[in-house]
């Protein structure tokens, strides 16, 4: 989430953060995904995908909003593996992005700090956005112990 009266580094260390949450997930496969693009509000426009790997590992999802880019795919419907997983911090000009974002988008003095989520497989998960949020649910195993 952009955050005007954060840290100056507060956006990037939440995508580094989810980032390192997400490098666990290649051996999950994807088992829903959700676009909501019928607002005229980009901020109400999401994108939600559900990873799980089992009942031993939490299940883990990752809330796009503020979409300014979704590459489409080809739906399917059994739940789809993951060869590759990456949430890559696209920072406000001056700075550079990585070379294999330049082209993504159109780059101006308006555009905010971003997060570029890729998932290969498959399919291509493939999104851009100004709000990222990654959730992780307790393991089947966790959540049975009594506290």
């Amino acid at each position: 989430m952009v955050d005007e009266h954060g840290a100056p580094d507060a956006f990037k260390n939440r995508c580094l953060n989810a980032a390192r949450r997400l490098e666990s997930c290649i051996s999950y496969f994807i088992e829903r995904i959700s676009l909501n693009e019928s607002n005229e509000d980009r901020k109400e426009n999401t994108l939600d995908v559900w990873l799980r790997e089992g009942p031993r590992k939490p299940d883990v999802v990752i809330s796009l909003s503020n979409l300014y880019s979704v590459r489409p795919w080809e739906p399917e419907l059994a739940p789809i593996f993951i060869d590759g997983i990456s949430l890559i911090h696209l920072p406000k000009l001056p700075s550079p992005w990585p070379a294999e974002a330049v082209d993504r988008l159109d780059r101006s003095d308006d555009l905010p700090e971003l997060v570029w989520l890729r998932i290969t497989g498959p399919i291509e998960v493939d999104a851009v956005a100004s709000i990222v949020t990654v959730y992780q649910a307790q393991s089947d195993d966790a959540a049975s112990v009594l506290q």
